[in-house]
């Protein structure tokens, strides 16, 4: 009995030694192939449809994790672009009082207050702005308002802390001005269409197209020397009493943002001295 065991296990060992022998020698290989050809298959099948099953349990998380960052990503640069809307902002302002501080070392004679634009006059037939300084700031009505390019017009009616400015481009606005090089005078009305035109222009005055207009200070509603604009043409016959002209001014009334209250002027009433036409 104990020799069978013995004969049993030196066959195992041998068979064992003889498998290894032939596997290290390469004999074993095609039938390790097809034996092992079909596990293999069948665990990359099994690896392949766990990979799926766990994709599509994570999936709804991952898809939940994206849009949350979209939806902060997208935050950020709405944050972003208002931040950029305010320093665009700050630096047109910053440009405009500049400018406008240039233009008040340029003519030291006048005192000013500088006022935001509020609000434009919605009626289609009125040329107005509300500016945010008012009769606690020393606005008066009558007041001239310019800004670093030219005449704006000047103060209609003042509260305590807001005002509302007539344009020179308003239908009932008249300013006397004088045109360079010259010298002749004229009178600046403004138009319903928003334009200005030049009326009494003396027949024999020289106007050529680019000439300067600038206020007379005739008439005591306006200093002399301030800027209106240019000549852009010339309306008129011979045998007309006097000329007309159309002009180009200096101010986009489209584009105010901040102006200037020229606070030491204050106009002169010269309609008592004018000549009534009843008898006397």
């Amino acid at each position: 009995m104990s020799f069978s065991r013995s004969l049993q296990s030196l066959v195992f060992i041998l068979a064992v030694v003889g498998v290894i022998a032939l596997a290290l020698g390469g004999y074993l290989t095609p039938v390790t192939r097809i034996i092992l050809t079909p596990v293999v298959s069948a665990q990359a099948w099994l690896s392949s449809r766990f990979q799926a099953i766990q994709s599509l349990i994570s999936a709804p998380q991952d898809v939940t994790r994206l849009r949350q960052r979209n939806i902060e990503l997208e935050a950020e640069v709405s944050r972003l672009q208002s931040q950029v809307i305010e320093l665009q902002q700050r630096l047109t302002e910053t440009n405009i009082l500049s400018a406008l501080v240039e233009f008040a070392r340029a003519n030291p004679e006048y005192r000013y207050q500088a006022a935001a634009v509020i609000g434009y006059d919605t009626s289609p037939f009125l040329k107005y702005i509300l500016i945010n300084q008012g009769s606690d700031q020393g606005v008066r009505r009558g007041m001239p308002v310019v800004t670093q390019q030219g005449l704006v017009g000047r103060v209609a009616a003042v509260t305590s802390t807001a005002a509302r400015v007539q344009l020179i481009t308003d239908p009932a606005s008249t300013v006397n001005v004088r045109l360079d090089p010259s010298g002749a005078q004229a009178v600046l009305n403004g138009q319903i269409t928003g334009d200005v035109v030049l009326d009494m222009i003396p027949q024999e005055a020289n106007v050529q197209v680019g000439d300067l207009v600038l206020t007379s200070g005739l008439g005591g509603g306006y200093p002399p020397n301030l800027l209106v604009g240019q000549v852009t043409g010339i309306r008129g016959q011979d045998q007309d009493l006097f000329k007309r002209a159309t002009v180009q001014t200096v101010v986009d009334f489209n584009q105010l943002e901040i102006v200037l209250v020229i606070t030491n002027f204050r106009p002169v009433d010269i309609t008592p001295l004018l000549p009534s036409l009843e008898n006397p």
